[in-house]
């Protein structure tokens, strides 16, 4: 089978910095960029926080604004904001769809209350009085995986996209595999066009609950990747990331300038295994290429010790020229976090630069033509991509 090459034509990009491929290459780009933060809201936790958006641009009708959750809202935005910057509005019809989404999102004034309520309860009545509660309070469900097809249906309804459409669970992983299928059914043949990626809204107290529970938020007052100590612990960052994938043909036909070629994705998401990350993402880098000059790193890296270890072992037997951790600045975005970085990788190879030292600990400057994207999740998520410059 002769495989197409896949190219990226447009980028919709929110985070707490703002919205858009110009603002982030206007604040990215220039030394000295800081985090934006909220350190009281969640303490002993920091996020980084949404924006303020202007939902009409993207979602004009109230009605569609109202009935979305946060992270819809903010994962329709993005995926609007990609569609136009590729020029693509009168292709949607025949846009294939594929989300990487987390769950939807509790009612925590209502958890909060039935949890409070169970305390001052004997265990026999506690699991009586949990089933009065879940048929009068509590909603239908205490896994809200049907809720994570939203996004996509709303994406769907507002913006027109009616291809196929595909929603993946599983974090980190789930956003590497959205983006790898995606690129892999273009360069197959399987459709010209493809719309790709994930939102994540960081302030939420029940992800606060979730992922504190697992020991995986750093806790105490903001410090960038590589100073966090101890177990480490991911900064929620709130991010919405949209990718407009075509092949080069099609994409030439309509005149459409590439960003980046998508040279390659590849992705282990295996859990039980021997070895080390570092040795699974060092084969995920042969099955790239491994190009050894003119390589920028955009790394995924959470903050989460063990994975960060991995991770840092893998890049020291990288032939890189620059290695930038962008989750300093950005934090974590879970299933957007992938996409994101996929997107500023794009931004840079167009604009023909890369980024300034986002971390305390990265390392190089030079010429770019090439750049490897890096998520390791928050364990066990290995995934790779590649972008090249488009001649």
């Amino acid at each position: 089978m002769t495989r197409q090459d896949v190219v990226i034509t447009g980028i919709g990009l929110v985070s707490s910095l703002g919205e858009g491929a110009d603002l982030h290459w206007s604040v990215l780009s220039q030394p000295g960029a800081t985090p934006v933060l909220d350190e009281t809201a969640f303490a002993p936790h920091a996020v980084h926080p949404l924006p303020p958006l202007s939902l009409d641009a993207q979602i004009p009708k109230k009605g569609d604004q109202r009935q979305m959750e946060p992270w819809q809202r903010l994962g329709t935005y993005a995926a609007g904001l990609a569609i136009d910057q590729a020029g693509a509005r009168g292709l949607v019809s025949d846009m294939h769809l594929i989300v990487a989404a987390g769950g939807g999102e509790r009612d925590v004034a209502v958890d909060e209350a039935v949890a409070s309520a169970f305390c001052t309860l004997p265990p026999d009545e506690a699991g009586r009085a949990l089933n009065d509660k879940l048929g009068t309070e509590l909603r239908p469900t205490l896994f809200l995986a049907q809720l994570s097809n939203l996004l996509a249906g709303n994406i769907s309804i507002v913006h027109g996209v009616t291809g196929s459409s595909r929603t993946f669970m599983g974090e980190e992983a789930a956003a590497a595999d959205a983006v790898r299928i995606a690129a892999a059914r273009l360069s197959e043949g399987r459709g010209g066009i493809a719309l790709v990626g994930g939102a994540y809204a960081s302030q939420r107290w029940d992800l606060v609950l979730l992922y504190g529970a697992g020991n995986a938020l750093w806790r105490g007052p903001f410090a960038p990747i590589s100073a966090r100590d101890g177990s480490g612990g991911f900064v929620g960052g709130a991010l919405g990331a949209f990718l407009v994938l075509e092949t080069a043909e099609h994409a030439a036909a309509r005149g459409a300038k590439p960003l980046a070629k998508l040279a390659g994705v590849a992705t282990d998401a295996v859990h039980e295994r021997a070895g080390s990350s570092s040795a699974t993402a060092a084969a995920l880098w042969q099955k790239l290429g491994a190009p050894e000059t003119g390589l920028g790193v955009l790394s995924g890296m959470t903050g989460v010790a063990e994975a960060r270890v991995e991770e840092e072992a893998f890049l020291a037997g990288v032939k890189a020229t620059a290695v930038r951790r962008t989750g300093s600045l950005l934090g974590h975005g879970i299933e957007a976090t992938f996409p994101a970085n996929v997107a500023l990788g794009a931004l840079a190879l167009s604009r023909g630069g890369f980024y300034p030292a986002m971390d305390p600990a990265d390392i190089g400057d030079g010429p770019v033509e090439r750049i490897l994207i890096t998520g390791f999740g928050q364990w066990r998520g290995e995934a790779l991509a590649l972008l090249e410059r488009v001649a």
